[in-house]
């Protein structure tokens, strides 16, 4: 870990951003394609696994698709990372915000008959995200989920209460604020579906492609690369 001149892949404003794409993305495809997450594919195994031994097991793909597709995101952002790492004329997080941009751009328009793959492609948009922004100031975040945002403040706010250390308490005012931004998201997802419809999705690309300018900005910040 070190400071050095790079884009903005670590800082507060990129991770803000992205949180309330994640947020959205979740309530994209809980509330307008079939009540399946994008992002808590600990959800999808729980109703996969109740529609299986409720004896529907035709329903259950609709939850393993994206769980299958979400960690394919994994693997793919993962091997992006080690392929482009050295790229000059893009940052290997830009060229995954730009698939994730042009994946979402095209899920409107798959109908609600094929519910499924969008979903499937959604989860793989918000595994790719997940995998390549895993901090931010230096500190390990998830912009697609809460749980371990919730543990990070809830411990950073414990040792406060022992330490009373001023930076301590930033950084848990920091993970609860990814966490209100997650929040947003999902509040603005549910606001705009009954008006936008599928097309709402594309509020997160426009999210997304704030998120690519702004990591041409060069500045002085701390990278894990």
């Amino acid at each position: 870990m070190r400071r050095s001149k790079g884009q903005m892949s670590e800082a507060f404003v990129t991770a803000a951003l992205l949180s309330v794409s994640g947020g959205l993305q979740d309530a994209y495809t809980y509330i307008a394609r079939g009540g399946v997450f994008a992002n808590a594919q600990t959800g999808n195994i729980v109703l996969m696994s109740q529609c299986l031994f409720e004896g529907n097991p035709q329903r259950a793909p609709r939850y393993l698709f994206p769980v299958i597709f979400f960690a394919s995101g994994i693997f793919v952002a993962e091997y992006i990372r080690e392929r482009l790492r050295e790229s000059e004329r893009l940052h290997w997080r830009q060229i995954v915000v730009l698939m994730e941009t042009v994946l979402l751009f095209i899920v409107p328009f798959l109908p609600v008959n094929l519910n499924m793959l969008a979903n499937a492609l959604v989860s793989f948009s918000c595994a790719m995200q997940v995998q390549s922004f895993r901090k931010v100031n230096s500190q390990p975040f998830a912009s697609t989920m809460c749980i371990g945002n919730i543990r990070s403040a809830m411990e950073a706010l414990c040792v406060y209460s022992r330490t009373r250390e001023r930076k301590v308490l930033l950084k848990a005012l920091r993970y609860f604020l990814i966490i209100f931004f997650f929040a947003l998201g999902a509040g603005l997802g549910s606001f705009f579906i009954p008006r936008f419809g599928l097309y709402t999705i594309w509020i997160s690309c426009a999210l997304l492609a704030a998120c690519f300018i702004l990591m041409f900005i060069r500045e002085e910040v701390r990278e894990s690369r």
